[in-house]
């Protein structure tokens, strides 16, 4: 099978949806498919593999180190044409998301759509009335889904808000897939070694961008309170942003700022380290569509504190494999506590986490159901492919 996958979000921009792409990429391929990544140029330089075309590009004015793509060349859609693809798959419901279905309906092909990202809580990077955005938002992506051949969601409440917007298209649930080889449970000594962390200390993590919706400063109050009870605890934050300053300055204002470590960006392909050197995952965001960071310490067998929330709470299973609490940093505080000084209950977490992940969240389990969906989608197309 021939695939195109037209992304906003790709390398070397690190996010949920780049590594959601990027799995989704390989997966196909050690299956023996053939796949094609068309995206934007970003300024940082990347070296692209033969199946990755860029769009011209032009620097987000809100978040300049992303790129907007300009979704319109006359050199690619022949391209397009020539190489003849099966599936279109479209990540986002603009600018290459369009394109992907123009040029779908053009050569008769089906196209699916994965829902990614609420919409509708990024409307502050768009510097228009914030109510008009965010209504802009829903319609735009309700309306896309609505023209899609199938929809994925990464999780049932995306499928269900879909289905209340009055999207009618077939929705499956399919949530990113995890490398369960790649992200399990390690030597925490090691891997605290490589990180310069101490041994004995009790580490709390949180890995993720760090920009407005991931509500970070409440993970750094949170830690205040946590560090006034657990003596040796230390925060480690994986991840950069538009925030990473305004945080920095925060944390080395605050009585604890010298047990807070900001590591910035960690390719994700060594990110696995950071999850198997900590003791809890510690999150705070209502505006995920799944939780990928989740069910990458779930992988690890880390439990997680986190906000009961929709996205985080279709992979944590409270009191199974973490808490779930209310949104305010005292909660997701007594609770990181009660774990990090509970070993035997923290231990026993992390295990029915590795469980779940095993479970729900293996790459295979998201490359199967996604070529199944391939499949009927050329079903209903008229087509087949062996």
């Amino acid at each position: 099978m021939r695939v195109a996958l037209f992304t906003n979000n790709y390398l070397p921009f690190t996010g949920g949806v780049t590594i959601s792409v990027e799995t989704l990429r390989r997966g196909l391929e050690a299956c023996g498919h053939e796949v094609w990544v068309f995206c934007p140029r970003f300024r940082a330089a990347s070296p692209d593999g033969a199946r990755v075309v860029r769009y011209p590009s032009i620097p987000a004015a809100t978040y300049p180190e992303f790129s907007l793509a300009i979704p319109f060349s006359k050199r690619i859609a022949q391209d397009v044409r020539r190489l003849d693809f099966d599936v279109f798959h479209a990540h986002h419901p603009f600018l290459l998301g369009p394109t992907a279905l123009r040029l779908a309906r053009r050569l008769s092909r089906p196209l699916v759509f994965t829902y990614h990202t609420r919409y509708e809580k990024y409307a502050h990077y768009v510097p228009l009335t914030r109510s008009l955005v965010e209504t802009a938002a829903v319609r735009l992506s309700s309306g896309f889904a609505a023209r899609a051949d199938t929809v994925i969601a990464p999780s049932a409440v995306i499928r269900d808000q879909l289905r209340q917007r009055g999207v009618r298209t077939p929705i499956a649930v399919v949530p990113t897939g995890i490398d369960l080889g790649q992200f399990a449970p390690a030597d925490q000594a090691a891997a605290r070694r490589a990180l310069a962390l101490p041994e004995g200390d009790a580490v709390v993590l949180y890995v993720g961008r760090l920009d407005r919706e991931k509500s970070v400063d409440r993970i750094l109050t949170a830690f205040d309170r946590i560090a006034g009870t657990v003596p040796r605890a230390r925060l480690v934050l994986v991840g950069h942003g538009t925030e990473t300053e305004r945080l920095m300055r925060l944390a080395r204002a605050m009585r604890v700022g010298d047990r807070i470590h900001f590591l910035g960006v960690v390719r994700h392909d060594a990110v696995a380290a950071c999850y198997q050197a900590a003791d809890v995952f510690l999150f705070a965001s209502e505006t995920e569509t799944q939780g990928l960071v989740l069910a990458e310490a779930a992988a690890c067998g880390v439990p997680a504190v986190t906000v009961a929330a929709p996205g985080c709470d279709e992979v944590v299973r409270d009191g199974a494999s973490g808490l779930l609490t209310k949104n305010d940093a005292a909660a997701l505080a007594e609770a990181a506590i009660r774990l990090l000084l509970d070993a035997p209950r923290r231990l026993a977490m992390g295990k029915r986490a590795r469980q779940i992940a095993e479970q729900d969240f293996g790459v295979g389990i998201q490359i199967d159901r996604t070529l199944a969906l391939y499949r009927e989608a050329l079903g209903r197309r008229g087509r087949s492919v062996s």
